[in-house]
């Protein structure tokens, strides 16, 4: 592999430049998120659809402990980009061994609570009736892994802040694919059940975790750190802070939007009704790798020339990536129209040794899912706009507008409508709530970046 180096992230063309930096990201994001989707199609084939919903109770919390680990990675690798196109390395390594004693510190923390507090965290996630058991035995072992995953999430980001996108990719591939095969051991021949798939899912997270350790100490990477970077310095910590908060909240309203979905959802259908919304939160992390990928390339592109003060360059690596992610969000709209009961389908168990509720789980999703799916997904052309416009002023470092922003379709718009709309239109209101949001989110987020590459950029 040839040596790549940050200042290329000054010097390429943008075009060529977000392609290299966004087709890896994109694989890694979609290896990850084929690893969601065939996990979820293994667990509902070989344990049952109840265990889908448990897995669904299951992610916002362990995800919450392990997006602390990629807010600080995103937070930190802001500043990381910035300084390299400075040419400040000193800052760069200083914001490096900051970033993994914060994470060390704060997801310890976080566990010790979450496993404390297990059996009210549960059911207060809509781990209800007969999701409760599965969900408590995967929540258990995966969360002792959620270290790992934090810790991986931190430095994927970094790698990439280093212009090092490949390596990224393989760490994000290497836990996804050690962890579908060990669902076909221990689930499908040894018959570990969920106990099974929260082993396979913990020890992906190790795997990613000794390759980006690997990364770090080898000659691949531009920031070998030493003893006092780990010391933490206040002002370093602040930025990551005010930054990685950005990354935080959007996670933190995720989860609090798992709670309330899967809550309404319970009362509004049950067991099966939570297993609607588990498949199409799956093709929410699926479907949209592309877009994300595109998102993920461009941060440090911006980030550094940004930092390098090359506005010009800042200016068409925004109109670059929301041209390409507009393209790929078209295509995979696409496709969701018009598969959307072959989609369904494929998360089902057909075993002929069913119960009679399992059976009837299974047709209520399949009458359910399709139409739902529709819905959730109706606006999705849109979203390029949405998230490069946010994601630009994290790259940028200004933190209050990247919050802002990247709360609005979530925070501002989605949580009110489905708080309300379910009590008038019952079903229907859940779901055309994310369109509504996303159109909403879209035309705040376009007036916002237009407003600033007109005053900022155009120098």
């Amino acid at each position: 592999m040839a040596k790549v180096t940050s200042d290329q992230l000054g010097t390429e063309p943008i075009g060529k430049l977000l392609v290299r930096q966004a087709v890896p990201a994109s694989i890694g994001i979609l290896v990850m998120s084929l690893n969601v989707l065939v996990d979820s199609i293994f667990v509902g084939n070989w344990i049952g659809s109840i265990a889908i919903a448990a897995i669904n109770v299951v992610l916002p919390v362990s995800f919450f402990i392990g997006a602390l680990g990629m807010a600080i990675g995103i937070g930190g690798s802001s500043i990381i980009s910035r300084a390299l196109g400075a040419d400040d390395k000193e800052k760069a390594l200083q914001t490096f061994g900051n970033q993994i004693t914060l994470t060390l510190l704060v997801t310890t923390i976080m566990v010790s609570l979450g496993l404390f507090y297990v059996d009210g965290l549960i059911p207060a996630f809509g781990g209800k009736g007969a999701i409760f058991e599965p969900a408590k035995i995967y929540y258990i072992i995966v969360v002792c892994g959620v270290p790992f995953l934090a810790l991986c999430m931190m430095g994927n980001t970094v790698i990439r802040a280093e212009g090092k996108p490949k390596f990224a990719m393989i760490a994000m591939i290497i836990p996804s694919i050690g962890n579908l095969v060990m669902d076909y051991f221990f689930i499908n021949v040894f018959d570990w059940g969920m106990e099974g798939a929260a082993w396979a899912t913990t020890i992906g997270y190790v795997l990613c975790f000794a390759y980006v350790l690997y990364f770090f100490v080898s000659k691949n990477s531009e920031l070998k750190v030493v003893w006092h970077h780990f010391r933490l310095k206040s002002h370093i910590i602040k930025e990551i802070g005010s930054l990685g908060f950005v990354t935080l909240s959007r996670q933190a309203v995720v989860s609090v939007i798992y709670l309330l979905m899967n809550n309404i959802l319970f009362d509004l259908g049950g067991e099966a009704m939570v297993a609607v919304y588990a498949i199409i939160g799956r093709m929410l992390m699926f479907a949209l790798f592309p877009v994300f990928g595109v998102t993920q390339g461009f941060l440090p592109i911006a980030g550094y020339n940004y930092g390098a003060h090359k506005y010009e360059r800042v200016k068409e690596s925004i109109f670059t990536a929301i041209k390409y992610a507009a393209l790929m969000a078209t295509l995979v709209f696409v496709g969701l129209m018009v598969f959307p009961a072959e989609i369904a389908s494929l998360f089902l168990s057909n075993k002929p040794d069913m119960s009679a509720f399992e059976l009837a789980t299974n047709a209520f999703v399949l009458e359910h899912a399709p139409s739902a799916m529709r819905l959730v997904f109706a606006a999705t052309p849109i979203i390029a706009l949405q998230l490069i416009g946010a994601a630009y002023f994290q790259a940028i470092g200004k933190a209050v507008p990247a919050l802002l922003l990247t709360l609005t379709r979530q925070g501002f718009f989605f949580i009110p409508l489905i708080l309300i709309l379910p009590n008038y239109l019952g079903e229907f209101g859940v779901w055309i709530a994310f369109p509504i949001s996303d159109v909403l989110a879209t035309l705040v987020t376009g007036f916002y970046l237009r407003r600033e590459v007109k005053r900022d950029l155009d120098r």
